[in-house]
């Protein structure tokens, strides 16, 4: 008996062709939906937000809720009980890394 093969999920397809996040995105993502001015430089943001996205293949905009509203993604596993897990504070301090890394070449 042969054993067709897999084809990739919709939610896959999706995610390898996700567009990448703009400096304009983060800063009226901040101001319109936050009701909020950003205090910090959103280019060095959006550039942090999809490198962490590509490295993880996930949804750039769901990481970047994550990162400024502390959005849990259930699909990373990111909450247990609404406190952040291990790997939660691993995916933000890799963000808050990568954007101090590029806040500094700037």
């Amino acid at each position: 008996m042969v054993q067709k093969k897999q084809p990739r999920s919709v939610l896959r397809i999706i995610r390898l062709t996700m567009i990448e996040l703009g400096s304009m995105d983060v800063f009226e993502y901040i101001q319109d939906d936050l009701n909020s001015e950003p205090r910090h430089n959103c280019e060095s943001l959006a550039k942090a937000i999809n490198d962490v996205s590509r490295k993880l293949e996930f949804d750039c905009f769901r990481i970047m809720q994550l990162l400024l509203e502390n959005k849990p993604i259930d699909a990373l596993h990111t909450h247990s009980y609404g406190f952040q897990t291990a790997n939660g504070r691993e995916i933000i301090n890799t963000l808050i890394d990568k954007y101090h890394e590029y806040e500094s070449s700037n």
